[in-house]
């Protein structure tokens, strides 16, 4: 056998740490109405003649929950800040002030809270679909593995642990869904 079980298994847990890990990151790029940071990450600047993100070349915070404010490193660079945060599409006015950026972000509507909440919940149900598809692989492969000398036992005690992981899993993601959704809807 070219992998053990154990190691099938540690590859099987680090596969839903980053379907968790992706979770998290598209979660936190659904604008809930506050300010923060991420909400830019996305933007790409025009650096010298090169595309950077936007947190290389500047520092971005969030001094206030209706305000991301964006101190570049180089006064020089401030107006390709400024087109990268148009050109990024989010939606976002910004303020230029010679010496900083400010993004004010605008509350959000019952409807685009409504929406933003069907989009968690589909992002959520994605990152369901892509555990279960770990799940079915790893199981595959504990047969394959069965047929070339492991036994039943261990095959079934490892298909026990990876539907295990999965139901801790989803659990998790429902919480993670429950949560950004009264974040979102809180006014």
């Amino acid at each position: 056998m070219s992998q053990t079980i154990t190691e099938l298994l540690n590859e099987y847990t680090l596969n839903l740490d980053k379907c968790t890990k992706h979770t998290i990151h598209e979660f936190n790029n659904i604008r809930a109405g506050k300010a923060s940071p991420g909400m830019v990450e996305s933007v790409m600047v025009d650096y010298y003649g090169a595309p950077v993100p936007l947190t290389q070349v500047a520092n971005v915070s969030a001094p206030d929950a209706r305000t991301i404010a964006i101190q570049p490193w180089e006064r020089a660079i401030i107006s390709d800040i400024e087109r990268g945060i148009i050109n990024s599409n989010l939606g976002f006015a910004p303020n230029n002030d010679g010496q900083m950026i400010r993004i004010t972000i605008p509350p959000l509507t019952q409807e685009r809270r409504i929406q933003l909440v069907k989009m968690v919940k589909q992002e959520g149900e994605a990152s369901k679909v892509v555990a279960r598809n770990y799940r079915k692989d790893t199981n595959e492969k504990v047969k394959k593995m069965q047929k070339e000398g492991l036994s039943e036992d261990e095959a079934k005690d490892a298909e026990a642990k990876v539907q295990k992981q999965l139901d801790q899993l989803i659990v998790k993601i429902d919480q993670m869904i429950v949560d950004k959704e009264k974040e979102i809807m809180t006014v």
